[in-house]
């Protein structure tokens, strides 16, 4: 039985690479996600599945392109209240980030796309690519707009019918139906309860900790989360992202 064709560079063999870079390949997406706490329902990896699944179907409807692994952990630090989280300075991001571009852009890779996928990782990305850019060949495309990233969260759920709308997205309804809709056997359903739904300052959070504003780990009501308005959430992101990378790639 023929192999099932892969964009996941981690899941081909070498000489798949250097055919799909021989072929016309020329762009490498490279999530940035996060090993962190949300909430007692969702797993640790969200951000990391959310990298995963974004990566593999903007590499997939772009058509030359490959999804890396996702680089994980990120800056989580003020989630190390909640047990299991990972972290890391933004400085040891940032160098892993240079180092997966260097490695990339070695390789052959024209255009390498950073997606941050979790709040923390936004600010680094953004420092980062543009040296990153002077550094290499290769065209540097952050994706690393928080507010756009918040609002096409937002717009998908109201897109499939929710009408619910948060400043700040964590382990709310956005990401839980994201997760229900890339795998629901990762959603434990009888731990889902409304988190802490007043309005929240991102610098309270970052400079006081999650845990100050939200015993849970969660903002918003994931019960209000649905398969279907994952799935419209997904393909929101994929899709206005394929159309930035055509912009700065391609000029369309």
């Amino acid at each position: 039985m023929p192999s099932r064709k892969s964009v996941c560079l981690e899941e081909m063999v070498w000489p798949e690479v250097e055919s799909a870079l021989e072929n016309g390949t020329q762009t490498a997406i490279v999530a940035v996600g996060s090993i962190e706490q949300h909430g007692p329902h969702l797993p640790l990896n969200m951000d990391t599945l959310d990298g995963d699944e974004l990566s593999r179907r903007i590499a997939t409807e772009l058509g030359d392109a490959l999804a890396a692994p996702t680089i994980r952990p990120g800056c989580s630090g003020h989630h190390m209240e909640f047990s299991g989280t990972i972290t890391v300075p933004p400085e040891t991001l940032m160098d892993v980030i240079r180092s997966y571009c260097r490695s990339l852009d070695t390789h052959g890779f024209n255009y390498i796309v950073l997606i941050p996928t979790h709040g923390g990782n936004f600010g680094p990305v953004n420092t980062v690519a543009p040296d990153i850019a002077r550094e290499l060949g290769a065209t540097v495309i952050p994706l690393a707009d928080l507010d756009e990233h918040m609002q096409l969260l937002n717009e998908g759920l109201s897109e499939a019918g929710i009408d619910y709308d948060q400043d700040v997205i964590h382990a709310g309804a956005a990401e839980t139906a994201m997760v229900l809709a890339i795998d629901e056997g990762l959603v434990k359903a009888e731990n889902i309860e409304p988190g802490y739904e007043d309005d929240i300052s991102p610098a309270r959070l970052l400079s006081e900790g999650f845990k100050s504003v939200s015993e849970s780990g969660v903002l918003g009501d994931p019960t209000k989360a649905t398969t279907e308005a994952g799935e419209v959430i997904i393909q929101n992101v994929v899709e206005t992202y394929v159309k930035h990378i055509k912009t700065e790639r391609d000029g369309f």
